[in-house]
């Protein structure tokens, strides 16, 4: 039971950039798509639409557009995203206690 969790888990963030998007909005709050493309310098634009759109989908991030000229789109996290900062902190603590490898 505990597999079948944990692969739903890593089917929502599977994907090269999910995991940065989500600690850039960690870090920043909101963005707007244009800061999220210059934080993230090596994803295309439909690679970055492709992977927000995926994260909205899952329920991870919130996509607010404003009806103003030019369209102003801003990306968040919901309150079940923001809920994986433990998890993820616990992620990152793990990996400096990682061993040397000669």
């Amino acid at each position: 039971m505990a597999a079948t969790g944990v692969e739903a888990a890593f089917r929502m963030l599977e994907g090269r950039w999910k995991m940065v998007i989500i600690f850039h909005l960690f870090d920043r709050q909101v963005l707007r798509f244009s800061e999220l493309e210059r934080a993230i310098p090596g994803v295309s634009q439909k690679m970055l639409i492709q992977q927000l759109r995926d994260l909205e989908r899952d329920g991870i991030v919130e996509r607010a557009v404003y009806p103003q000229v030019p369209p102003k789109v801003e990306y968040r996290l919901t309150a079940w995203g923001q809920a994986m900062c433990p998890a993820l902190d616990a992620l990152l603590e793990w990996a400096v206690q990682r061993p040397q490898i000669r």
